[in-house]
Parts: structure tokens; C-alpha cells; sequence
């Protein structure tokens, strides 16, 4: 039986480093996770 896949763009490996990337440069983790969760309730 086939595992269903993840939805397209949900979750790249890109998006991931785009959200370290803003951890490194100083966005508080609290702000990067109200981010993702606005992200993906769209």
C-alpha cells in the first residue's frame, strides 16, 4: 500500500532554510512560529 504524499510546497526543504536563515539574523523564534502557523492555515 502507497503512502500518500505530502501536499506540494507545504514542506520544502527551501522553506526550512528560509526560517533559519531569519533565526540567524535575529527574528525571535516566537515570531518565526506565528509565522508558520499563518503559513500554513492558508
Amino acid at each position: 500500500m502507497k503512502t500518500p504524499e505530502p501536499p506540494p510546497g507545504r514542506f520544502e526543504p527551501k522553506g526550512k532554510i528560509g526560517y533559519i536563515i531569519l533565526w540567524l539574523m535575529g527574528v525571535p523564534a516566537s515570531v518565526l512560529f506565528v509565522i508558520f502557523l499563518l503559513r500554513g492555515c492558508t
